[in-house]
């Protein structure tokens, strides 16, 4: 009986179907307005214990050339990994960075700091920093020892 009957009448024999409750209001762009402008403590919020990310706000790099009044070149060198070999690669690049006082030469190094624009190829302040490898100083031996040096020894032979 069934099989003869038509499409509508199997429908009335099956039970209703249940609608189906949503776990969230934020489901594909159900959410109310309201709740939207103004967050609930379910809703994740903006932690102010995190520190704000600058990127690329200073850069150390050498100077290598410094014939311009109050402009300065300077090389900045970054590794860079290539993405199918996985080799690190040098990259270079050159910035105009101002230097009011004319006070670095060319082997100087330098931190560039951004900074409004000063010119049309100008947007970085040098500053000067500690050079990472400078010589160090090489400290005499001092005379109290009283141990003559070799040098010293074989001229009094």
């Amino acid at each position: 009986m069934l099989l003869s009957s038509s499409p509508s009448s199997l429908l009335q024999l099956l039970p209703p179907l249940q609608s189906l409750k949503l776990t969230s209001n934020f489901l594909h762009g159900s959410s109310p307005i309201h709740l939207l402008k103004n967050p609930s403590s379910s809703l994740p919020t903006k932690t102010p214990s995190l520190p704000v990310i600058r990127a690329m706000k200073s850069m150390q790099g050498r100077v290598v050339c410094a014939a311009s009044d109050k402009t300065v070149a300077v090389e900045v060198v970054r590794l860079w990994q290539h993405p199918k070999y996985k080799r690190r690669i040098k990259k270079k690049k050159k910035y105009q960075a101002h230097d009011p006082q004319n006070q670095f030469s060319v082997g100087d190094y330098v931190q560039l700091q951004k900074s409004r624009p000063i010119s049309k190829t100008k947007a970085f302040v040098a500053v000067p920093v500690v050079a990472k490898n400078k010589p160090k100083a090489v400290e005499a031996v001092p005379p109290e020892l009283g141990l003559p040096l070799e040098s010293q020894e074989e001229s009094a032979q």
